[in-house]
């Protein structure tokens, strides 16, 4: 059995029935909506991405930065550095695609109880610090480990690519899971009927009809935990051991030895295997690209109820289900102890700190910038997925990079970037176009940066879901809408936007987990009047008090929970209530 087809008839009249988009000579639809959009993200960009990169730039073009850049391929020690790099985004976006696959399957495809519980589950490492896990990783299998070497009596070593693997997969699978669990379910049911009533099995239905269409957002999966991978700075430097990477190398190189230029040449070697795998990522899906007709499901999903299938999903889910658990009930007992693992005292003196000390400034001032950044990375992301696979030809794979940027660049040379760039007020040709956003003198206290900084590290999450989701939507369907006059904003409001709903609940749930955690970035551009979680977190860390660190971990992760729950019920509700006003 082949793979679901559009068939020529529903082509053929599609086709008839509305004409292709008026282009100038450029490839730029004509319709002012289009334009308007398209103008909106570029401006965006240029002033979230491209300015502080360039600055970045244009240290690596010093002869410090471009000496580092020579020896990436011709000193031994850098060569090794650069090798590393490339395995662990390559293991680390292998392992996390498979694992975000088998619970996005096991969620929407197989039957059992407990759905919802696995489901926040697995949301549990993507609203956590990274290095929180890497923390609670060691103190359970490290070399003196309370499971490792009190409970077994055995000698683990859990540094280096085998932790950086376990940590970076843990911690960024809840990306792929979410991207595929809202692909698998706008699938047309009627697709694996069809395959049935032909006579296939459930396997070979799976890969012949269900594995081609979630192409896409498997190779979205891949390249965005491969970039996230290979940026990471802070599972290095807290797990990596003696497996150093290019991201920890450039801290080294500004923090250590004080050398810019040199960082910048490190991070801008980090820039090529994004590139290739982003070339690799739209090659495989242009030569294998498959589409439903209706964009949306006809029917209920039927649950797979081969053994063959279920019963090895399913063990391995809740395998690695209940090693999740595992590690945030580490997190969160932590909290309640004196030195879990040392003295197992039970306290409340480390919530009282974070509640009652600085722990409510960094609390109140992390949620409210999060919560301002991102519904406009969301709408940034959405919109830049719908300029690339809708209505851009020519320029449709530029704007699709240039977004990717903002996780393909290290976040400590973005950080270096921003306070760089914007530090002092920002001049056009001469005259100023706004004063400066980041720093001691920035307005507002810095806020404005922190909050660029945030809309430029998240709108990948989005723009990764909305383009994987509206490739799998045949252009037959706007143009319907077309035909029957509707505008270019009425289109995209009334027909696209409920069809990628899961995908644009993907791309504001990413963003404002990742806005609580984020770190490398804004480590660079915070001021005394501004305190967030992330970074008093590290601070805990470094000084030795691990329980506040704990208790701050587990302060966080409730209040990302429930704001992402809010904002589930919330986007549901208001969708429903505009697409019963258009009816």
């Amino acid at each position: 059995m082949s793979a679901p087809v559009m068939t020529p008839p529903i082509g053929a009249m599609a086709s008839s029935a509305t004409p292709a988009p008026r282009r100038n000579r450029r490839g730029i639809p004509t319709d002012p909506t289009v334009r308007i959009v398209l103008a909106i993200v570029v401006i965006a960009l240029v002033f979230l991405i491209a300015v502080p990169l360039w600055r970045v730039i244009q240290y690596a073009l010093t002869p410090d930065g471009l000496g580092v850049l020579a020896s990436i391929v011709t000193n031994p020690t850098n060569v090794r550095i650069a090798i590393n790099t490339l395995v662990l985004g390559v293991t680390v976006g292998t392992v996390g695609t498979v694992v975000g696959f088998l619970f996005a399957f096991a969620q929407v495809r197989l039957r059992f109880r407990g759905k919802k519980l696995l489901h926040l589950i697995a949301l549990l490492p993507i609203v956590s610090p990274p290095f929180a896990v890497a923390t609670s990783l060691i103190t359970l299998f490290g070399r003196n480990g309370m499971i490792s070497s009190d409970l077994l009596g055995l000698s683990l070593d859990v540094y280096g690519l085998s932790g950086l693997t376990i940590v970076l997969s843990l911690s960024f699978f809840p990306v792929a899971y979410m991207n595929m669990k809202g692909m698998l379910e706008s699938m047309d049911p009627a697709l694996d009927e069809a395959s049935s009533d032909l006579g296939g099995t459930a396997l070979r239905t799976f890969r012949k009809v269900t594995l081609p269409l979630m192409l896409p957002a498997i190779a979205g999966s891949f390249l965005l935990l491969f970039v996230e991978a290979i940026a990471d700075l802070a599972n290095p430097l807290v797990i990596g051991g003696d497996y150093t990477v290019l991201a920890a190398r450039a801290y080294l190189a500004l923090t250590g030895e004080y050398n810019v230029p040199a960082a910048a040449g490190y991070s801008i070697a980090l820039l090529l295997p994004a590139l290739l795998v982003f070339g690799l990522q739209r090659y495989w899906v242009t030569r294998k690209n498959v589409v439903t007709i209706t964009g949306k499901p006809a029917g209920t999903q039927r649950p797979i109820r081969d053994l063959r299938i279920a019963i090895p999903v399913l063990t391995i889910v809740v395998a690695i289900a209940l090693f999740i658990i595992l590690i945030y009930a580490t997190v969160l007992i932590g909290g309640f102890v004196k030195i879990l693992g040392v003295n197992n005292e039970l306290t409340l003196d480390h919530y009282r700190y974070i509640l009652l000390g600085v722990g409510s400034d960094a609390t109140r001032d992390t949620v409210m910038l999060a919560l301002i950044a991102t519904p406009i990375a969301g709408i940034l992301g959405m919109a830049i997925g719908w300029l690339v696979v809708r209505k851009l030809r020519r320029l449709g794979g530029v704007l699709d990079f240039v977004g990717m940027l903002g996780v393909a660049v290290p976040g400590t040379v973005l950080g270096i970037g921003y306070a760089v760039s914007y530090s002092t007020p920002v001049e056009i040709f001469g005259l100023q176009v706004f004063p400066a956003l980041a720093g001691g003198a920035a307005i507002l206290g810095g806020v404005v940066a922190i909050v660029m900084v945030f809309v430029a590290t998240t709108v990948p999450m989005g723009q990764r879901a909305a383009i994987s989701s509206l490739q799998q939507i045949h252009p037959a369907i706007d143009e319907a809408a077309t035909s029957l006059g509707a505008s270019g904003a009425r289109t995209f409001r009334t027909v696209t936007l409920p069809l990628i709903r899961p995908a644009l609940l993907t791309g504001l749930v990413s963003a404002f987990a990742k806005c609580m955690t984020l770190l490398s970035a804004i480590v660079f551009i915070t001021t005394p009047s501004v305190q967030l979680m992330t970074a008093q977190i590290l601070n805990e860390v470094e000084s030795g008090r691990f329980g506040n660190a704990f208790a701050f971990c587990t302060l966080l992760i409730v209040i990302v929970l429930t704001v992402v729950g809010l904002m589930n019920l919330v986007l549901r509700s208001r969708l429903l209530v505009r697409g019963g006003d258009d009816d």
